[in-house]
């Protein structure tokens, strides 16, 4: 366990938010084995389609109520963990914001909003069934596999689930400028959909902030590859000094 500069306790739980579409298998496997390492428990958050964001707050709500916490957010996720951090210096021991969407309110041109908005669309036009099977036939087996057990295991909430995340608005330069505890920002360089200069900007605004770069095929490989490197940073000297 490691001790925050801004709470008396260690973090006692470590709290995983999935991304945009996905479930709490993914975010237990990208979190769980780095969080062993270090003798912290994870509670890895299933979303409930129907309020997505809602719920990883009141998850959030209810870890803390124990004692400070870490956040790990993927996507979607991160951007949940950067607002309750924000919102909650004292319960929070630090964060890993993977992957990273946005920047800001106006997501006109976000690529992770356009492909939530564009895929609820498809569900709603032509069904789970055939949107699945394109998804397989252009995407990597990992995230295929990945993507089809969390679709339908939000079926038939998934196309609220997937509007809502796109209508969500992004942390600005404002709020990222505001956040006290240290951050590692976890970003895959060749991530269209979670552009690099994305993480580059929030790693740039958020005070105590450290980058840590891998790539999809890493991502792929094993997605553990996001807790190790995340936290790593997180624990290093120049992060908890």
């Amino acid at each position: 366990m490691f001790d925050s500069p801004h709470s008396v306790s260690p973090a006692h739980v470590v709290v995983a938010l999935p991304g945009t579409g996905s479930d709490a298998d993914f975010a237990r496997r990208a979190f769980e084995p780095a969080c062993t390492a270090r003798r912290l428990d994870v509670v890895a958050v299933q979303p409930d389609p129907s309020a997505v964001v809602a719920s990883y707050r009141a998850a959030l709500d209810a870890a803390a109520v124990a004692g400070p916490i870490v956040v790990a957010g993927i996507s979607l996720g991160a951007a949940v963990a950067i607002e309750w951090a924000a919102e909650h210096p004292d319960l929070t021991v630090g964060v890993v914001a993977a992957l990273p969407g946005w920047t800001g309110p106006d997501t006109t041109a976000c690529p992770a909003a356009l492909s939530a908005s564009a895929t609820a669309a498809q569900l709603r036009a032509d069904g789970l069934a055939a949107v699945v099977e394109r998804m397989r036939a252009s995407s990597p087996r990992w995230l295929a596999d990945a993507l089809t057990q969390s679709w339908r295991s939000q079926w038939p909430n998934l196309p609220a689930a997937l509007e809502e995340a796109a209508d969500y608005k992004w942390p600005g330069a404002e709020r990222l400028g505001t956040i006290e505890t240290p951050v590692a920002v976890v970003t895959a360089v060749d991530d269209p959909v979670h552009p690099l200069a994305i993480a580059e900007e929030w790693a740039a605004l958020i005070p105590r902030s450290a980058i840590r770069r891998i790539t999809l095929a890493e991502l792929g490989a094993d997605p553990a590859i996001l807790g190790h490197t995340g936290f790593a940073a997180l624990t290093t000297d120049a992060q908890l000094s």
